[in-house]
């Protein structure tokens, strides 16, 4: 197994022996389970007129496609599957096989020792058009673009990849974030909007992965593997030093917050948008003092969001 497999395995009390391990993947199908576990939802009810079947199908084909596609040369486990979900809302049908909508997709991490999942990402596409049939196969390829439903899968695949490596070993989802660009560069002659650099605000899926690949936020994903590696999934057994170092982690944060790698602050916006909800509980069993700076740093980094963080100020023992 490869070293990423192994990482994976000793979480969520998947820890196995060499010898149990090597067996595992003699098992026929073992060695080839590919690294999605994605539970998908089309949503099709705005759209009239239109035979139910098709979203049924659709629901089918794209399942199977971020399912069974292999998206890494890594050997993952059953057990070892990212687990992810992904909401496609239809709102329009413009012809025959056509269609708009959004895409929100969320994926999730375990935790070292403990049943808890981390949530990784939390994205809202809203610029979602593509063409399906649903007697066509979906198609997909590296080097070209050849549909947007699946350049979008695909894309969002790499993402959640590279989100979930970053959180394992330092800079680790580099590779899968560089293809998610490669899909993003093959789709610059696509008609479909949200893949090119002069459409609309600096918030789409070309800048995403653009910045992440920026060397100027180097530092946020760095930050990254220490939050979950040297953080969460420390607290298991010692509470005191993983949330000491998940503070490290926010005072990493502030300071990529001030040098404003750029004007929308992408990245971070994407991270904290995820973790909000979950930093909130980790610095609310924090001594007063420690709780306070927790609270005063989420507030100046994500000032829009200061009522989720003044619960801190509430809890018990603030």
């Amino acid at each position: 197994m490869t070293s990423r497999g192994a990482k994976r395995g000793m979480l969520g009390g998947r820890m196995l022996l060499t010898l149990m391990l090597i067996a595992l993947l003699q098992m026929p199908g073992a060695a080839t389970a590919q690294e999605l576990k994605c539970s998908v939802t089309v949503n099709g009810g705005k759209i009239a007129g239109t035979n139910r079947s098709v979203f049924t199908a659709m629901q089918k084909a794209v399942t199977e496609f971020m399912n069974n596609t292999r998206w890494t040369k890594h050997v993952y486990a059953q057990g070892e599957k990212i687990e992810c979900t992904l909401v496609i809302t239809l709102s329009e049908q413009s012809g025959p096989d056509e269609y708009s909508g959004s895409m929100n997709l969320q994926s999730r991490r375990p935790v070292y020792n403990s049943s808890y999942k981390s949530p990784m990402l939390n994205l809202l596409d809203n610029n979602v058009k593509f063409t399906y049939r649903e007697d066509a196969p979906l198609e997909y390829s590296e080097v070209a673009h050849l549909g947007n439903l699946t350049s979008l899968l695909a894309y969002y695949a790499y993402l959640i990849l590279g989100y979930d490596y970053d959180s394992f070993s330092p800079l680790g989802g580099t590779p899968y974030f560089a293809l998610a660009k490669q899909v993003v560069n093959n789709a610059q002659t696509a008609t479909e909007k949200g893949w090119k650099a002069y459409e609309g605000d600096r918030k789409n899926r070309y800048w995403m992965v653009e910045y992440l690949l920026d060397d100027k936020y180097r530092e946020l994903r760095r930050a990254s593997y220490a939050y979950h590696r040297k953080g969460l999934d420390l607290m298991e057994a010692k509470v005191g030093e993983g949330r000491n170092s998940v503070m490290q982690c926010l005072r990493t944060l502030q300071r990529v917050h001030r040098s404003r790698p750029d004007s929308e602050l992408l990245p971070l916006s994407t991270w904290l948008h995820a973790k909000r909800d979950e930093l909130v509980n980790i610095f609310g069993g924090a001594e007063g003092a420690e709780k306070k700076l927790a609270h005063d740093i989420l507030v100046d980094i994500d000032r829009k969001e200061a009522q989720t963080y003044d619960a801190l100020t509430k809890k018990t023992g603030s």
